[in-house]
């Protein structure tokens, strides 16, 4: 019983686990800000469609933020709360100025695919600590995201 922490997982792969979720979490507020500034500098024939989709697109991202974050504390551990970390952890780097919705889309695509690669890595690890909680988020999480992969590829008509 030494080695469980407050919700009956082994503590070390809680911390294993805390420690992918931190990354999950510097990639998601890495792509958070990104579709922000999607959001507010598209220009062009499609800006009224993609405006408000980047708007619906950065609200989810701000809220998996918080879930994820609650999670690393519901484990025992501490968030990383800082832009600095964030940007030597997270395989989503931060995109200058865009305003070309193609290039938003696809940018938007390449970051689905890093956080849903790094939700496969925490699916694997919270089976292996029977860890529900996590598992559960994260399949949700990529449900939903292969969905949206879906559809901004047809958008692309790719």
């Amino acid at each position: 019983m030494e080695n469980l922490n407050a919700i009956g997982l082994d503590t070390a792969k809680s911390e294993e686990l805390a420690t992918k979720l931190n990354e999950l979490l510097a990639n998601y507020s890495i792509f958070y800000q990104n579709v922000r500034g999607y959001h507010w500098n598209i220009k062009g024939q499609k800006f009224f469609e993609l405006h408000l989709k980047f708007e619906e697109l950065y609200n989810d991202l701000l809220l998996k933020i918080d879930e994820i974050a609650e999670r690393i504390l519901t484990l025992g551990y501490s968030p990383v709360h800082n832009y600095s970390s964030y940007a030597k952890t997270s395989k989503i780097v931060e995109s200058s100025e865009v305003s070309d919705g193609i290039k938003a889309v696809e940018d938007i695509l390449k970051s689905f695919k890093a956080t849903i690669l790094i939700q496969r890595e925490l699916l694997a690890l919270s089976a292996d600590a029977e860890d529900e909680g996590t598992n559960a988020l994260m399949s949700d999480y990529i449900r939903a995201q292969e969905k949206l992969v879906w559809m901004y590829s047809s958008f692309l008509s790719k």
